[in-house]
């Protein structure tokens, strides 16, 4: 039985762009999905030859090949889509994947199959550093476990360091991808056998056995900017596993835990030092001088009267800002200390004060009323 041509089962013209096939096929295969036309069998017959057709044109090389030969370039064992099934046609979910998965930001995909360039995998490291450094910012030195192109082949995989010396992979048919079915989903990985180059060596390295990469530690040093927090993930670009000759090496992911301090306490580009008083310089004020992230010290002038737990802010003397010359504020709280040792001449003044504090209490009006207050009280529980 002859096959329709495939520009007119999309109906498209045979020059037509990438993207007037795309929306050719968008809208075929919304119109004839099987989920839309439950047990119509033209529909699903309809389905499969658009699906055959675009699986086909949209890959740049068998487009070509259709192009000069027709169908018969994919007959007698081809690669193209003539044993097309439909069970890997997937669902709706499989459309709308093949319709948006442009804007998903993956790497590698798009068009041909599912074949692209070939991607290293990413790798994670952790680093500790103390507040100040996290401040100033630093450079530190991590060492990482990870794979690098193969020297024996060039990161080609084959022991002629050819990477054309390669079949077809049996597992994929050459798509770089396999489906399995989970319960009423198909989902789609990277072939396991070709690591989705739809390409199996044919005399592979024998140090990496064909996987162009081999596992090596490698110490990178690493930049830590002025102001990160606790928690910030950096991103170095091509630093994470290689992917063979030709291929796009992964990212390194350097995720920052910062220290936690004995004096400062952090908060955005917010800081808080708790200060202690003596119970003298709370009540007669005075100037003190604190310390400063920055290692400087600052001076604060307390009034008299101040109570534990007052606040001061000193402006400009907080943290660094991520990627700005601008700081936060600093705040300073007070702690009022209660003596716990007390010398003989220390007690005697605190003595004298104890009685003269007592006896003016006595005759004030706030006194006054807070002892009628408390008689009223009792008076009423009796």
């Amino acid at each position: 039985m002859a096959k329709n041509d495939y520009y007119a089962t999309l109906g498209t013209a045979r020059d037509a762009s990438a993207d007037e096939l795309k929306k050719a096929y968008r809208k075929l295969a919304m119109q004839f999905h099987p989920d839309r036309n439950p047990g119509d069998k033209q529909a699903e017959a309809r389905f499969k030859e658009v699906n055959e057709a675009y699986e086909v044109l949209k890959d740049d090389q068998k487009r070509a090949a259709y192009d000069r030969f027709g169908h018969a370039a994919f007959e007698n064992g081809g690669a193209g889509a003539g044993g097309f099934d439909f069970s890997q046609a997937g669902g709706l979910g499989d459309i709308f994947d093949q319709m948006f998965g442009d804007f998903m930001g993956r790497r590698g995909g798009g068009g041909g199959g599912g074949r692209g360039v070939r991607m290293g995998g990413d790798i994670r490291a952790e680093i500790e550093i103390d507040l100040s450094e996290a401040f100033f910012g630093t450079k530190t030195q991590v060492r990482v476990q990870t794979r690098v192109n193969c020297e024996a082949c060039d990161g080609t995989g084959s022991e002629a360091k050819d990477r054309t010396a390669s079949d077809t992979c049996s597992t994929c048919g050459g798509m770089g991808k396999v489906r399995a079915q989970q319960g009423f989903f198909l989902v789609e990985r990277t072939c396991p056998t070709c690591a989705g180059t739809g390409r199996v060596i044919r005399n592979p390295c024998r140090v990496c056995h064909g996987a162009a990469t081999v596992p090596r530690e490698r110490a990178l040093q690493i930049t830590i900017p002025a102001g990160v927090e606790d928690g910030t993930r950096i991103r170095l670009t091509g630093e994470g596993e290689a992917a063979g000759a030709g291929g796009q090496p992964g990212d390194l992911y350097v995720h920052v835990s910062v220290r936690a301090h004995p004096i400062f306490q952090r908060e955005g580009a917010t800081i808080l030092c708790r200060v202690p008083l003596r119970i003298s310089q709370a009540a007669l004020g005075g100037e003190i001088e604190v310390p400063v992230i920055d290692g400087t010290r600052a001076k604060v002038k307390i009034p008299a009267g101040t109570q534990s737990g007052e606040q001061f802010r000193l402006r400009g003397k907080g943290f660094s800002v991520l990627r700005s010359a601008a700081r936060g504020d600093m705040y300073i709280q007070v702690a009022v200390e209660t003596p716990q040792q007390l010398t003989r001449r220390q007690r005697e003044l605190l003595e004298e004060f104890e009685q003269e504090a007592t006896q003016h209490a006595k005759g004030s009006p706030e006194a006054e009323g807070f002892f009628a207050k408390v008689k009223e009280f009792f008076d009423g529980k009796a």
